[in-house]
């Protein structure tokens, strides 16, 4: 059986996203060679890549562009050429090289998905779907990042009931 893992930066204060979404200060502080090699190897995993909507949009605006294959290019190889599953309600399609999109329930995709042969998942970011899968007991693994940084307002990863999908 596959498993799910989960990777998330959160604030020391608790929110994935600063207002508007706003994600600069998971970025803002100079990265070591630790956090490089870690990223870099995570990229170099393999597995299925899985977003929702918001997460998916963000990634798929930076990871193909030139600047990213220069700045930090085995996690732009690692993020173009993995399969990537994307939840939508509101996509028309998945544009990013190897995406599908699934317009289903999050839950029941990947609890057929974890059933299938293949290489682990991991679900970045977005906070309503991880909300989903932890409610349904599906997540394995979760890998959390605390960055030293403190926001005050913001996204918070609340109940999928309250915050649904998109």
């Amino acid at each position: 059986m596959r498993r799910l893992k989960v990777f998330n930066q959160v604030t020391v204060d608790g929110y994935f996203a600063g207002e508007d979404g706003d994600l600069s200060w998971a970025h803002a502080a100079p990265q070591d060679a630790g956090w490089r090699t870690f990223v870099a190897d995570n990229a170099k995993g393999g597995g299925t890549l899985l977003f929702g909507r918001i997460t998916y949009e963000l990634m798929a605006s930076y990871w193909p562009t030139a600047e990213a294959k220069k700045n930090d290019p085995a996690v732009a190889e690692g993020m173009n050429g993995l399969p990537k599953v994307v939840f939508s309600r509101t996509l028309d399609q998945a544009s990013w090289s190897n995406s599908r999109l699934v317009r289903s329930d999050p839950v029941a995709a990947v609890r057929a998905m974890k059933q299938e042969p293949g290489k682990d998942m991991v679900l970045l970011g977005s906070g309503s779907i991880v909300s989903q899968l932890a409610q349904a007991r599906l997540i394995d693994e979760y890998q959390i990042v605390v960055n030293p940084v403190v926001l005050g307002r913001g996204g918070r990863c609340s109940k999928a009931s309250e915050t649904g999908w998109s």
